[in-house]
């Protein structure tokens, strides 16, 4: 098995970027979900409710996140921390009172005009600090997660999407890309959800650990180009993927939280499956 993609997120809910390799932090991927849009009480946004977010690209290089998007053009915010920016107390899902740093008024304005809705964005510094709710038994110290849903990665596998994808094609409808599922490492080399029994495994240098399947929610049916919102894959998914201890749920892809918490990650990198 191989690593054959990495995904960043940069801002939760925004469109995300392919890269050949990236660092490892304490929180994950360096530059992945880092920066996040609040409304006017600190509580996040997301496609779930705004499916325009889809809409928005976003791009980093060395010192800035460019947010673009057809009719407002762009607007850049630089990613280093800033001693003098007002921290915000922030709510992802039950992490409450997080406290981010307010991003400034220019970002501010030109995601409010293109979401239609007031709204800020802010940016993980050196007072943020969010713990893992829920950590798998035996795994020491105490896991952090940046605004991710609940933990550090995600991953699938290229033969999980090729799965449903025929299913799907089976019953008249469209496969459907990556960036439906908004995966941080994508996998090739193995079976169908293979993914779903591991407890442990290796991706280069990085070890990790397994913290359960992603249920997965309506942002899979947003159409990533247009915003525009379907059934499709949950519909099909509901069909042999439901999660047997929370039937209300299905599933698609691994979280993990990584046990290395520095080094690189490369597109190509050896996956061994530990146990």
């Amino acid at each position: 098995m191989v690593l054959r993609g990495i995904h960043v997120y940069p801002v939760k809910s925004l469109g995300g970027c392919a890269v050949a390799e990236a660092e490892v932090d304490a929180l994950g991927l360096v530059g992945d979900r880092r920066f996040l849009v609040v409304d006017s009480e600190g509580r996040f946004l997301t496609q779930r409710t705004h499916p325009r977010m889809a809409l928005i690209a976003t791009r980093l290089d060395a010192a800035t996140l460019t947010l673009s998007a057809v009719g407002p053009g762009s607007v850049a915010i630089p990613r280093a921390p800033d001693p003098a920016a007002s921290l915000v107390p922030v709510t992802v899902w039950k992490s409450e009172g997080l406290l981010a740093e307010d991003c400034g008024s220019a970002a501010a304005a030109w995601l409010g005009a293109f979401l239609g809705t007031a709204c800020r964005l802010v940016r993980i510094g050196p007072a943020f600090r969010r713990p893992v709710r829920r950590v798998p038994a035996g795994l020491g110290g105490t896991p952090l997660v940046g605004f991710a849903d609940a933990y550090p990665f995600l991953l699938a596998s290229e033969a999980s999407r090729a799965d449903l994808n025929d299913r799907l094609v089976a019953r008249g409808e469209e496969p459907l890309p990556w960036d439906r599922f908004r995966a941080n490492l994508i996998l090739d080399g193995c079976a169908a959800f293979a993914e779903d029994g591991w407890s442990r495994l290796r991706i280069g240098a990085i070890a990790f650990r397994a913290a359960g399947p992603c249920a997965r929610c309506a942002i899979t049916t947003t159409d990533q180009a247009t915003g525009e919102r379907g059934v499709e894959p949950l519909r099909t998914l509901a069909t042999y993927r439901r999660d047997p201890h929370s039937p209300e749920d299905v599933n698609f892809g691994q979280n993990l939280i990584h046990v290395t918490l520095a080094g690189r990650l490369r597109v190509g990198d050896p996956v061994e499956v530990l146990a």
